[in-house]
């Protein structure tokens, strides 16, 4: 996992740490150590506390990569909408500690926990993409449905609207709001309280209950793909929405 993830197992919760020093970008490597993590907790049968750095979840993917295009851009967004994928079908329960910043990428990793604490503060969740001049990929806007409030997901994802911790409870993208000092043991209390469940029935039914969500999750990716690999000539899409 190297040094942009640490992982922790503390009896039956697993947490795992993003840091990069800056920013949470969620480049190839971060992903590639997220993966690893995963894999870990999902051997461990541990319950999963996913939780950034102080002041910031993740920001998205790394810009740096975005800006140099070519084949490692499909691999890294390809590879965070799987992991996103990943979250919303995990075997365990997830918990996100949202220790700051969430925005784009960070937030769809966000949307497919199943239990998300927000600390509260001066912090931004939005998905941005709208106002930068980016096209939502379809696999983000079915990330984004099957999470947040009706009217919150049109103004989020047509509008970019930029929620604070606590108005982002009542928009769908966290479920509590506390003190920045206290995010680390409510995200602890909370994943030793999904710890009692059974797994298998746990396992199970999120399946049962996410099966639409994940199929439009997985019919968006693919159509994203198929997207990014057509020629322009052959392409009926703007060129932003090309770019994801």
């Amino acid at each position: 996992m190297g040094s942009l993830v640490t992982y922790r197992l503390d009896g039956p919760i697993a947490t795992i740490t993003m840091d990069d020093g800056k920013v949470n970008a969620l480049s190839p490597a971060m992903l590639t150590a997220l993966g690893a993590a995963f894999d870990r907790a999902e051997a461990d049968g541990a319950v999963v506390v996913l939780a950034g750095r102080d002041g910031v979840f993740s920001a998205g993917f790394d810009l740096a990569v975005l800006g140099a295009g070519g084949s490692e851009v499909e691999a890294m967004v390809r590879g965070g909408f799987e992991l996103a994928g990943r979250l919303l079908a995990f075997p365990l329960p997830v918990v996100v500690a949202c220790t700051g910043h969430a925005v784009a990428m960070g937030v769809f990793l966000l949307l497919s926990a199943d239990y998300r604490i927000g600390a509260d503060g001066p912090y931004r969740i939005t998905t941005n993409e709208v106002a930068i001049g980016l096209t939502l990929p379809r696999v983000a806007v079915e990330i984004m449905r099957q999470r947040l409030a009706p009217a919150h997901f049109n103004r989020a994802a047509l509008l970019a609207e930029v929620y604070p911790p606590a108005d982002a409870v009542t928009a769908g993208f966290l479920d509590r709001v506390v003190e920045p000092a206290a995010l680390a043991a409510a995200a602890h209390d909370a994943g030793t309280r999904l710890a009692q469940l059974n797994m298998g029935a746990h396992a199970a039914t999120k399946l049962r209950v996410r099966a639409p969500a994940l199929a439009a999750v997985r019919a968006g990716l693919h159509a994203d793909e198929r997207a990014l690999q057509a020629p322009p000539a052959a392409s009926c899409l703007h060129a932003d929405e090309r770019i994801l």
